[in-house]
């Protein structure tokens, strides 16, 4: 199989954009410009990968880490002086090129491979990935002779106006034979208007030297958009949204309204989950079977068990169990792991624990630092006092112990199995099994005592 070789440009500094962030590190979905176009390009089986970096590059290079080797455009003179940074480390390989935008996010892996195919299959030295653009102002138009041959293509800022009546436009993506491209590079001139070495100036020289260029035109314009600045940012975060969710919801997931619904990339949804509107699923989550998410609920990194509900809250690094119940507005934190069939109910913050099978914490508590057993009930309002300012301490709660309301747990500390905690107590010792603990003071009554302290306030 012939050789394929990848140049990714990600050295601009994007300044429309109008940020301290550099261009291709601005997310979409959660992750970088750039991330994007080098995971669908590497789906095209790719030999070798060079990313040309220039502001930001030690950025980019932490992004991309060893997925690439690098090669640094210290001064940003156009594309085609971009390209020839590569030649050092591609130059002298036989093999095809392909040449992408760290802008262009929203090419698809089978886009890319439909042009190394059309590229290999009409014998061309150089392939243009083209579109139909709707309002092609801003693009370099495509050209083509009689014959609708690609003659060359000229720059928007170039064109002439006839020239800038065709509305087929170059994406800025291209395969090249790798020999003949660097050849072609030491002939392109800076003679235009901006003074850059442009890369589409390649297809010109080429065509001179009778080398035939062919042209793939993807039938989705929408997949070429190039981001410059926030406006075409936000699109391209509805495109790719829209995209993502109409795929799952293609493998029989209902979404309520998926225009108010964000998924990131590598989630994974199963069968028959119902999404409710504003709900965002980031990161490595997995959501399965019958699972119910939302309204207005954020999970992060989480794997969410078959029949669960979570609503109106927020779960992150952390495992949620089958047939467990989580809302409205709870906080499930990292390193939670809840058992199966356990209640976490409104305003409940569970934080680096573990809560086993049946268990319920129903209202306005925070447990964090703690195991929890089966079966246990904790009551509204209740603590676990886990820091004392330096370190944190382990609260134990063992199977179906009982904690009363307002209760604070000083760790570390041990609930006994089948154990009581009464209401309004403060427990700081270990509670053996099957006992009654009551920590508070006793209440005093002072009969008559209300109107005299009533009195001395008027006073």
């Amino acid at each position: 199989m012939t050789k394929r070789f990848a140049v990714i440009l990600a050295a601009g500094q994007g300044t429309r954009m109008k940020s301290k962030l550099y261009k291709v590190l601005h997310p979409v979905l959660g992750r970088p410009m750039v991330q994007h176009v080098l995971e669908q390009v590497n789906a095209s089986e790719i030999d070798q990968v060079v990313t040309v970096v220039g502001h930001g590059a030690e950025k980019v290079k932490e992004y991309i880490g060893d997925g690439s080797e690098f090669v640094l455009q210290s001064e940003q003179l156009g594309t085609g002086h971009a390209v020839i940074q590569a030649e050092a480390l591609l130059k002298d390989k036989d093999g095809i090129t392909i040449v992408v935008c760290g802008d262009t996010p929203l090419i698809k892996k089978e886009t890319y491979q439909a042009l190394f195919e059309h590229h290999e299959k009409s014998g061309a030295t150089a392939t243009i990935l083209t579109a139909v653009a709707p309002n092609p102002t801003g693009y370099g138009r495509v050209i083509r002779n009689e014959q609708q041959e690609v003659e060359r293509i000229v720059e928007h800022k170039d064109a002439n106006e006839q020239e800038l009546k065709v509305n087929e436009i170059n994406t800025g993506t291209y395969c090249f034979d790798n020999r003949a491209l660097f050849e072609a590079l030491q002939e392109v001139s800076n003679d235009n208007a901006q003074g850059e070495y442009y890369l589409p100036d390649v297809i010109e020289i080429l065509k001179n030297k009778e080398m035939k260029v062919s042209a793939y035109q993807t039938p989705d314009f929408d997949e070429t958009l190039g981001v410059n600045d926030r406006v075409a940012l936000s699109q391209a975060e509805r495109i790719m949204k829209r995209r993502i969710n109409e795929g799952h919801m293609r493998n029989g997931v209902t979404i309520i309204d998926p225009d108010n619904t964000y998924i990131q990339p590598d989630v994974v949804i199963e069968q028959d989950v119902v999404i409710h509107p504003g709900s965002v699923i980031k990161g490595q989550s997995v959501i399965k079977e019958n699972a119910v998410i939302g309204p207005h609920t954020e999970i992060t990194n989480c794997t969410v068990g078959e029949d669960t509900v979570i609503k109106q809250s927020v779960a992150t690094d952390s495992y949620i169990g089958q047939r467990v119940n989580i809302g409205p507005y709870a906080h499930i934190r990292p390193e939670a792991s809840i058992g199966n069939e356990v209640k976490i109910g409104n305003f409940v913050e569970i934080k680096k624990t573990k809560i086993d099978k049946n268990s319920k914490v129903s209202h306005l508590s925070y447990i964090g630092d703690a195991e929890v057993g089966s079966n246990v009930n904790v009551g509204c309002g209740t603590i676990t006092v886990n820091y004392d300012g330096k370190n944190k301490y382990l609260t134990k709660i063992e199977d179906d112990a009982f904690i009363g309301c307002n209760s604070n747990l000083i760790a570390p500390v041990t609930v006994g199995k089948g154990s009581y905690v009464a209401a309004g107590s403060t427990i700081t010792k270990d509670i053996p099994d099957d006992a009654l603990s009551v920590a508070r003071a006793r209440q005093t009554n002072k009969e008559g005592y209300a109107s005299k302290l009533k009195n001395r306030l008027k006073d």
